[in-house]
């Protein structure tokens, strides 16, 4: 079992950045991919980042790609994601999300296992 801690959100101006930390305890997050998703009243979670896991290989949608990066520290056992010329459009639940496998990023849900319980992210215009 994997437990999951989003942290770093908050109330950010647009154009400015935030880095949420994804903290796993209970196990090491070493051996999975972890992705990030974000989800905003009535939609479905969106993928927005994934790593394997020894940070070799991420995955970012095109929606956010040039202005998120994923990263981990694995000695940390946290997974970041960097958000820098943050939109309105940005303004969601950020959730992190560990895989079962290590070396293949899903842009589904339904790859994911074990999931935090989301930290808010609110973007002023």
């Amino acid at each position: 079992q994997v437990q999951l801690v989003e942290s770093g959100g908050g109330l950010v101006q647009a154009g400015g950045s935030l880095r949420l930390s994804c903290a796993a305890s209970g196990r090491t997050l070493s051996s999975y991919t972890v992705g990030w998703f974000r989800q905003t009243p009535g939609k479905e979670r969106e993928f927005v980042a994934g790593v394997t896991w020894s940070g070799g290989t991420t995955n970012v949608a095109d929606s956010v790609k040039g202005r998120f990066t994923i990263s981990r520290d694995n000695a940390k056992n946290t997974v970041y994601l960097q958000i820098s010329s943050l939109k309105p459009e940005d303004t969601a639940v950020y959730y992190c999300a560990a895989s079962g496998i290590s070396s293949y990023i899903y842009t589904s849900q339904s790859g994911y296992h074990w999931w935090g319980q989301g930290t808010q992210v609110t973007v002023s215009s």
